[in-house]
Protein backbone atom coordinates (compact mmCIF):
# COMPACT_ATOMS: atom_id res chain seq x y z
CA UNK A 1 0.00 0.00 0.00
CA UNK A 2 2.90 2.42 0.91
CA UNK A 3 3.74 2.37 -2.36
CA UNK A 4 0.74 3.17 -3.99
CA UNK A 5 -0.35 6.61 -1.82
CA UNK A 6 0.85 9.87 -1.98
CA UNK A 7 2.59 10.89 1.62
CA UNK A 8 3.58 13.70 2.96
CA UNK A 9 7.61 13.78 2.53
CA UNK A 10 8.14 18.38 4.07
CA UNK A 11 7.50 21.76 3.73
CA UNK A 12 8.63 23.60 0.99
CA UNK A 13 10.07 26.30 2.99
CA UNK A 14 12.68 23.33 3.68
CA UNK A 15 13.96 23.50 0.04
CA UNK A 16 14.52 27.56 -0.65
CA UNK A 17 17.49 27.26 -2.44
CA UNK A 18 19.47 24.97 -5.00
CA UNK A 19 21.25 22.53 -3.57
CA UNK A 20 19.22 21.87 -0.27
CA UNK A 21 17.93 18.65 0.50
CA UNK A 22 16.53 16.54 3.29
CA UNK A 23 16.24 12.76 3.58
CA UNK A 24 13.10 10.98 5.40
CA UNK A 25 12.75 6.97 5.73
CA UNK A 26 9.27 5.65 4.69
CA UNK A 27 9.53 1.76 6.12
CA UNK A 28 12.31 0.34 4.73
CA UNK A 29 12.87 3.31 2.07
CA UNK A 30 15.06 6.91 2.10
CA UNK A 31 13.77 8.94 0.39
CA UNK A 32 15.72 11.80 -0.62
CA UNK A 33 14.08 15.36 -1.54
CA UNK A 34 16.33 17.97 -3.25
CA UNK A 35 15.75 21.77 -5.01
CA UNK A 36 17.22 21.31 -8.51
CA UNK A 37 19.56 24.42 -9.86
CA UNK A 38 16.08 25.12 -12.40
CA UNK A 39 13.84 25.86 -8.95
CA UNK A 40 12.56 22.61 -8.79
CA UNK A 41 11.57 20.16 -6.20
CA UNK A 42 12.29 16.63 -7.12
CA UNK A 43 12.10 13.30 -5.01
CA UNK A 44 14.42 10.10 -5.90
CA UNK A 45 15.41 6.63 -4.05
CA UNK A 46 18.28 7.48 -1.71
CA UNK A 47 20.59 4.83 -2.89
CA UNK A 48 23.42 5.38 -5.31
CA UNK A 49 23.23 3.04 -8.34
CA UNK A 50 26.87 1.48 -8.28
CA UNK A 51 26.35 -0.84 -5.66
CA UNK A 52 23.52 0.14 -3.33
CA UNK A 53 25.15 2.19 -0.28
CA UNK A 54 22.27 5.53 0.74
CA UNK A 55 23.85 8.08 -1.06
CA UNK A 56 23.28 10.91 1.66
CA UNK A 57 23.01 10.11 5.30
CA UNK A 58 22.19 13.47 6.84
CA UNK A 59 19.04 14.61 7.52
CA UNK A 60 18.92 17.87 6.29
CA UNK A 61 21.59 20.24 4.31
CA UNK A 62 22.54 22.10 1.22
CA UNK A 63 25.32 20.88 -1.10
CA UNK A 64 28.10 23.17 -1.84
CA UNK A 65 29.70 21.72 -5.14
CA UNK A 66 26.46 20.95 -6.86
CA UNK A 67 26.88 16.90 -6.35
CA UNK A 68 25.47 14.90 -3.75
CA UNK A 69 28.88 12.20 -3.73
CA UNK A 70 29.29 8.41 -2.72
CA UNK A 71 31.02 8.06 0.69
CA UNK A 72 31.87 4.94 -0.79
CA UNK A 73 33.12 4.69 -3.88
CA UNK A 74 32.94 8.58 -4.65
CA UNK A 75 30.22 8.71 -7.91
CA UNK A 76 28.81 11.83 -8.25
CA UNK A 77 25.39 13.05 -8.59
CA UNK A 78 24.09 16.29 -9.59
CA UNK A 79 21.09 17.91 -8.06
CA UNK A 80 18.68 16.56 -10.62
CA UNK A 81 20.12 13.26 -10.12
CA UNK A 82 21.95 12.64 -12.95
CA UNK A 83 25.19 10.78 -12.53
CA UNK A 84 28.00 13.17 -13.77
CA UNK A 85 31.41 11.49 -12.43
CA UNK A 86 32.95 8.26 -11.27
CA UNK A 87 36.37 7.61 -11.01
CA UNK A 88 38.18 5.47 -13.65
CA UNK A 89 35.50 5.98 -16.29
CA UNK A 90 37.44 4.22 -18.57
CA UNK A 91 37.36 1.07 -16.80
CA UNK A 92 34.09 0.35 -17.27
CA UNK A 93 33.55 -2.54 -20.35
CA UNK A 94 30.10 -1.62 -20.37
CA UNK A 95 30.25 1.64 -21.24
CA UNK A 96 30.32 4.55 -18.64
CA UNK A 97 27.89 4.84 -16.43
CA UNK A 98 27.42 8.69 -16.52
CA UNK A 99 24.17 9.36 -17.46
CA UNK A 100 23.01 6.33 -17.90
CA UNK A 101 22.91 4.85 -13.94
CA UNK A 102 20.84 8.16 -12.40
CA UNK A 103 19.16 8.59 -9.80
CA UNK A 104 15.79 7.13 -9.42
CA UNK A 105 13.02 9.36 -9.65
CA UNK A 106 10.15 9.13 -7.80
CA UNK A 107 6.51 11.14 -8.82
CA UNK A 108 6.97 14.58 -6.53
CA UNK A 109 4.38 17.35 -6.27
CA UNK A 110 3.03 20.51 -4.25
CA UNK A 111 0.29 21.30 -2.35
CA UNK A 112 -0.83 23.34 0.70
CA UNK A 113 2.94 24.52 1.60
CA UNK A 114 3.59 20.40 1.45
CA UNK A 115 5.86 18.27 -0.83
CA UNK A 116 3.99 15.29 -1.47
CA UNK A 117 5.79 12.04 -3.11
CA UNK A 118 4.67 8.84 -4.53
CA UNK A 119 6.92 5.59 -5.41
CA UNK A 120 4.27 4.54 -7.80
CA UNK A 121 5.20 5.57 -11.15
CA UNK A 122 1.84 5.52 -12.94
CA UNK A 123 0.16 7.14 -9.57
CA UNK A 124 -2.66 9.79 -9.89
CA UNK A 125 -1.97 13.21 -10.39
CA UNK A 126 -1.77 14.41 -6.62
CA UNK A 127 -4.99 17.21 -6.76
CA UNK A 128 -7.32 13.81 -8.03
CA UNK A 129 -5.80 12.23 -5.13
CA UNK A 130 -6.40 14.53 -2.12
CA UNK A 131 -9.81 15.39 -4.01
CA UNK A 132 -12.14 16.88 -2.73
CA UNK A 133 -10.08 17.76 0.72
CA UNK A 134 -7.94 20.19 -1.48
CA UNK A 135 -10.54 22.11 -2.51
CA UNK A 136 -12.62 22.08 1.49
CA UNK A 137 -8.97 23.29 2.29
CA UNK A 138 -8.37 26.08 -0.15
CA UNK A 139 -10.09 28.97 2.28
CA UNK A 140 -7.19 28.06 4.63
CA UNK A 141 -4.10 28.64 2.69
CA UNK A 142 -1.88 26.56 3.75
CA UNK A 143 0.94 27.24 1.76
CA UNK A 144 0.97 30.50 3.92
CA UNK A 145 1.32 28.71 7.09
CA UNK A 146 5.02 28.08 8.72
CA UNK A 147 5.70 25.00 10.49
CA UNK A 148 6.52 26.56 14.43
CA UNK A 149 6.64 23.11 16.22
CA UNK A 150 7.96 19.77 15.00
CA UNK A 151 8.41 16.51 17.19
CA UNK A 152 8.99 12.53 16.01
CA UNK A 153 8.58 10.01 18.64
CA UNK A 154 9.50 6.40 18.01
CA UNK A 155 6.53 4.39 19.67
CA UNK A 156 6.06 0.63 20.83
CA UNK A 157 2.45 0.64 18.64
CA UNK A 158 1.66 -0.20 15.23
CA UNK A 159 0.97 2.86 12.97
CA UNK A 160 -2.81 2.27 12.41
CA UNK A 161 -3.41 2.19 16.22
CA UNK A 162 -2.31 6.26 15.63
CA UNK A 163 -4.84 6.43 12.50
CA UNK A 164 -7.15 4.57 14.49
CA UNK A 165 -7.22 6.81 17.33
CA UNK A 166 -7.45 9.96 15.04
CA UNK A 167 -10.54 8.30 13.47
CA UNK A 168 -13.02 8.50 16.18
CA UNK A 169 -13.92 10.93 19.29
CA UNK A 170 -16.09 8.30 21.05
CA UNK A 171 -12.93 8.13 23.30
CA UNK A 172 -12.42 12.19 24.13
CA UNK A 173 -14.90 11.96 27.14
CA UNK A 174 -12.67 9.68 29.04
CA UNK A 175 -8.80 10.51 27.53
CA UNK A 176 -9.25 14.39 27.22
CA UNK A 177 -12.23 14.77 30.18
CA UNK A 178 -11.09 18.43 29.56
CA UNK A 179 -12.45 18.56 25.95
CA UNK A 180 -16.36 17.88 27.08
CA UNK A 181 -16.26 21.38 28.76
CA UNK A 182 -15.33 23.42 25.54
CA UNK A 183 -16.64 21.26 23.04
CA UNK A 184 -20.00 19.27 21.65
CA UNK A 185 -18.07 15.97 21.25
CA UNK A 186 -21.15 13.61 21.20
CA UNK A 187 -21.98 12.22 18.11
CA UNK A 188 -25.15 13.26 18.36
CA UNK A 189 -23.81 16.87 17.17
CA UNK A 190 -20.92 15.84 15.00
CA UNK A 191 -21.21 15.64 11.21
CA UNK A 192 -19.05 12.74 10.04
CA UNK A 193 -18.00 12.24 5.91
CA UNK A 194 -16.35 9.89 4.36
CA UNK A 195 -15.37 10.13 0.71
CA UNK A 196 -14.66 7.69 -2.41
CA UNK A 197 -10.44 8.49 -2.40
CA UNK A 198 -10.36 6.98 1.67
CA UNK A 199 -10.28 10.08 3.04
CA UNK A 200 -12.94 11.29 5.52
CA UNK A 201 -13.41 14.50 7.71
CA UNK A 202 -15.14 14.80 11.37
CA UNK A 203 -16.87 18.83 11.83
CA UNK A 204 -17.79 19.00 15.93
CA UNK A 205 -18.86 22.09 17.21
CA UNK A 206 -16.78 23.80 19.35
CA UNK A 207 -16.30 27.28 21.48
CA UNK A 208 -18.70 26.10 24.13
CA UNK A 209 -20.23 22.60 25.57
CA UNK A 210 -23.08 20.70 23.85
CA UNK A 211 -26.53 20.37 25.36
CA UNK A 212 -25.20 16.98 26.86
CA UNK A 213 -22.65 18.76 29.75
CA UNK A 214 -24.19 19.24 33.12
CA UNK A 215 -21.17 21.16 34.36
CA UNK A 216 -20.80 24.71 35.49
CA UNK A 217 -19.71 27.64 33.56
CA UNK A 218 -16.45 28.43 35.49
CA UNK A 219 -15.27 24.73 33.85
CA UNK A 220 -16.19 25.89 30.58
CA UNK A 221 -14.96 29.46 31.07
CA UNK A 222 -11.82 28.03 32.31
CA UNK A 223 -11.22 25.91 28.93
CA UNK A 224 -11.76 28.99 26.86
CA UNK A 225 -9.96 31.83 29.02
CA UNK A 226 -6.69 31.60 26.57
CA UNK A 227 -9.37 32.03 23.72
CA UNK A 228 -11.47 35.04 25.60
CA UNK A 229 -8.31 36.69 26.65
CA UNK A 230 -7.06 36.67 23.00
CA UNK A 231 -10.01 37.78 21.32
CA UNK A 232 -11.13 40.13 23.75
CA UNK A 233 -14.19 38.55 24.60
CA UNK A 234 -16.18 38.74 27.98
CA UNK A 235 -18.04 35.57 28.61
CA UNK A 236 -19.59 36.95 31.79
CA UNK A 237 -23.56 37.54 30.03
CA UNK A 238 -23.92 34.14 29.28
CA UNK A 239 -22.77 32.26 32.09
CA UNK A 240 -26.84 30.96 32.68
CA UNK A 241 -26.82 30.03 29.02
CA UNK A 242 -24.13 27.84 27.47
CA UNK A 243 -25.58 27.14 24.64
CA UNK A 244 -25.51 30.68 22.70
CA UNK A 245 -22.23 31.10 23.95
CA UNK A 246 -20.44 29.53 20.84
CA UNK A 247 -23.00 31.71 18.72
CA UNK A 248 -22.27 35.14 20.05
CA UNK A 249 -17.99 33.81 20.52
CA UNK A 250 -18.16 33.32 16.28
CA UNK A 251 -20.15 37.05 16.30
CA UNK A 252 -17.03 38.46 17.86
CA UNK A 253 -14.31 36.46 16.36
CA UNK A 254 -15.54 38.01 12.69
CA UNK A 255 -15.59 41.58 14.35
CA UNK A 256 -11.87 41.30 15.89
CA UNK A 257 -10.71 39.80 12.97
CA UNK A 258 -9.36 42.29 11.02
CA UNK A 259 -7.73 43.85 14.18
CA UNK A 260 -6.05 40.92 14.94
CA UNK A 261 -4.61 40.95 11.70
CA UNK A 262 -7.09 38.06 9.89
CA UNK A 263 -8.87 37.97 7.26
CA UNK A 264 -12.27 36.22 7.86
CA UNK A 265 -14.03 36.82 4.84
CA UNK A 266 -13.44 33.28 3.59
CA UNK A 267 -14.64 31.11 6.48
CA UNK A 268 -17.58 30.48 7.82
CA UNK A 269 -18.90 31.68 11.09
CA UNK A 270 -18.70 27.39 12.05
CA UNK A 271 -15.26 27.43 11.17
CA UNK A 272 -14.22 30.22 13.74
CA UNK A 273 -14.93 28.17 16.59
CA UNK A 274 -15.67 24.64 15.05
CA UNK A 275 -13.20 21.57 14.88
CA UNK A 276 -12.43 20.43 11.44
CA UNK A 277 -10.91 17.43 11.67
CA UNK A 278 -9.47 15.75 8.68
CA UNK A 279 -8.10 12.20 7.80
CA UNK A 280 -5.88 11.93 4.52
CA UNK A 281 -5.68 8.01 3.59
CA UNK A 282 -3.36 6.49 4.83
CA UNK A 283 -1.55 8.28 7.52
CA UNK A 284 -2.49 11.81 7.77
CA UNK A 285 -4.79 13.24 10.42
CA UNK A 286 -5.08 17.34 11.36
CA UNK A 287 -7.56 19.71 12.62
CA UNK A 288 -7.85 22.75 11.03
CA UNK A 289 -8.46 26.70 12.52
CA UNK A 290 -7.82 30.08 10.84
CA UNK A 291 -4.51 30.85 12.90
CA UNK A 292 -3.27 27.33 12.19
CA UNK A 293 -3.45 23.58 12.17
CA UNK A 294 -2.11 20.60 14.26
CA UNK A 295 -0.86 17.92 11.85
CA UNK A 296 -0.06 14.66 12.46
CA UNK A 297 1.46 11.50 10.77
CA UNK A 298 2.73 7.96 11.54
CA UNK A 299 5.06 6.10 9.35
CA UNK A 300 5.55 2.34 9.50
CA UNK A 301 9.19 0.82 11.43
CA UNK A 302 10.97 -0.36 8.71
CA UNK A 303 11.44 -3.39 10.55
CA UNK A 304 9.34 -3.94 13.25
CA UNK A 305 5.41 -3.85 12.61
CA UNK A 306 4.84 -3.13 16.39
CA UNK A 307 6.85 0.00 16.41
CA UNK A 308 6.09 3.27 13.94
CA UNK A 309 7.18 7.28 14.08
CA UNK A 310 4.86 9.26 15.33
CA UNK A 311 5.28 13.25 13.82
CA UNK A 312 3.53 16.14 15.07
CA UNK A 313 3.88 19.42 13.53
CA UNK A 314 2.26 22.97 14.21
CA UNK A 315 1.61 25.38 11.43
CA UNK A 316 1.21 28.45 12.27
CA UNK A 317 -0.95 31.57 10.02
CA UNK A 318 0.99 34.39 10.48
CA UNK A 319 -1.45 37.55 11.19
CA UNK A 320 -0.61 40.18 8.64
CA UNK A 321 2.58 41.81 8.72
CA UNK A 322 3.44 40.04 12.08
CA UNK A 323 6.97 38.63 13.24
CA UNK A 324 6.15 37.36 16.47
CA UNK A 325 2.76 35.95 17.40
CA UNK A 326 1.49 34.39 20.65
CA UNK A 327 -0.21 30.62 18.81
CA UNK A 328 -3.04 30.59 21.24
CA UNK A 329 -3.82 26.93 19.67
CA UNK A 330 -0.03 25.49 21.12
CA UNK A 331 -0.31 28.33 24.03
CA UNK A 332 3.20 29.72 22.74
CA UNK A 333 5.07 32.77 21.33
CA UNK A 334 6.57 31.57 17.61
CA UNK A 335 8.31 33.79 15.42
CA UNK A 336 8.15 33.54 11.89
CA UNK A 337 11.61 34.06 10.98
CA UNK A 338 12.95 31.41 13.52
CA UNK A 339 13.77 27.98 11.81
CA UNK A 340 11.95 25.04 13.16
CA UNK A 341 14.01 22.65 15.50
CA UNK A 342 13.07 18.88 15.28
CA UNK A 343 12.76 17.05 18.25
CA UNK A 344 13.07 13.01 18.49
CA UNK A 345 13.25 10.72 20.71
CA UNK A 346 10.69 8.00 22.39
CA UNK A 347 7.72 8.29 23.64
CA UNK A 348 7.93 9.83 27.28
CA UNK A 349 10.84 12.07 26.54
CA UNK A 350 9.19 14.97 24.49
CA UNK A 351 6.04 16.24 24.54
CA UNK A 352 3.20 17.09 22.10
CA UNK A 353 1.23 18.82 24.62
CA UNK A 354 -1.28 18.11 26.37
CA UNK A 355 -3.92 16.78 24.54
CA UNK A 356 -1.18 14.63 22.11
CA UNK A 357 0.34 13.65 25.21
CA UNK A 358 -2.96 12.20 26.47
CA UNK A 359 -3.28 10.13 23.27
CA UNK A 360 0.21 8.99 23.51
CA UNK A 361 -0.15 7.27 26.59
CA UNK A 362 -3.01 4.94 25.44
CA UNK A 363 -1.64 3.65 22.62
CA UNK A 364 1.00 1.29 23.71
CA UNK A 365 -1.32 -0.20 26.05
CA UNK A 366 -3.61 -0.82 23.24
CA UNK A 367 -0.86 -2.06 21.22
CA UNK A 368 -0.09 -5.11 24.31
CA UNK A 369 -4.12 -5.69 24.63
CA UNK A 370 -4.43 -6.20 20.52
CA UNK A 371 -1.86 -9.00 20.96
CA UNK A 372 -4.02 -10.89 23.61
CA UNK A 373 -5.52 -14.33 22.94
CA UNK A 374 -7.89 -12.59 25.39
CA UNK A 375 -9.17 -10.16 22.16
CA UNK A 376 -11.98 -11.23 20.33
CA UNK A 377 -12.01 -7.97 17.72
CA UNK A 378 -13.60 -5.02 17.87
CA UNK A 379 -17.19 -4.60 18.64
CA UNK A 380 -17.80 -1.05 17.41
CA UNK A 381 -20.47 2.04 17.52
CA UNK A 382 -21.53 3.54 14.56
CA UNK A 383 -19.82 6.80 15.26
CA UNK A 384 -16.51 4.62 14.67
CA UNK A 385 -17.47 4.29 11.10
CA UNK A 386 -14.45 6.12 9.75
CA UNK A 387 -12.01 3.20 11.67
CA UNK A 388 -14.00 0.29 9.50
CA UNK A 389 -14.09 3.27 6.73
CA UNK A 390 -10.35 3.07 7.24
CA UNK A 391 -9.47 -0.17 6.91
CA UNK A 392 -11.85 -1.03 3.80
CA UNK A 393 -9.35 1.17 2.01
CA UNK A 394 -6.31 -0.34 2.98
CA UNK A 395 -8.02 -4.18 2.25
CA UNK A 396 -8.70 -2.03 -1.27
CA UNK A 397 -5.37 -1.43 -1.72
CA UNK A 398 -3.74 -4.61 -0.43
CA UNK A 399 -6.04 -6.19 -2.96
CA UNK A 400 -5.04 -4.14 -5.53
CA UNK A 401 -8.77 -2.72 -6.33
CA UNK A 402 -7.85 0.80 -6.95
CA UNK A 403 -9.51 2.99 -8.61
Amino acid sequence: MWTKVWLVAGRVDQLMNSGDYFTLDIGPESILCSMGTDNKIRAFYNVCQHRGNLLVSAETGSIKDGTFNCAYHGWRFDVDGTLVWVPCEEDFPQGSPCGKRNLVEIPCDLWGGFIWINMDPNCKELLDYLSPIAEHLDCYQMEKMKRTHWVTLEGDFNWKVVQDNFNESYHLPFVHPQTVTVMNEHYSGCQFDMYPSGHCRMLMPGGGPGPHYKGSHEKTFQGLKEDFAFWEFDPSPFANDLSILRLELQKHKRKMGSEKGYDFSLYSDEQLTDHYHYTVFPNVSFSMKPDGCIFLMAYPHPENPKKCFFNMWYLTQFPEDAKEYYSNSMRDWVSVDEQVKHETGKVGEISCGHGIDQDVAIWSSQQRGLASRGYKGEYMPHQERRIRFFHENIDRYLSEKIN
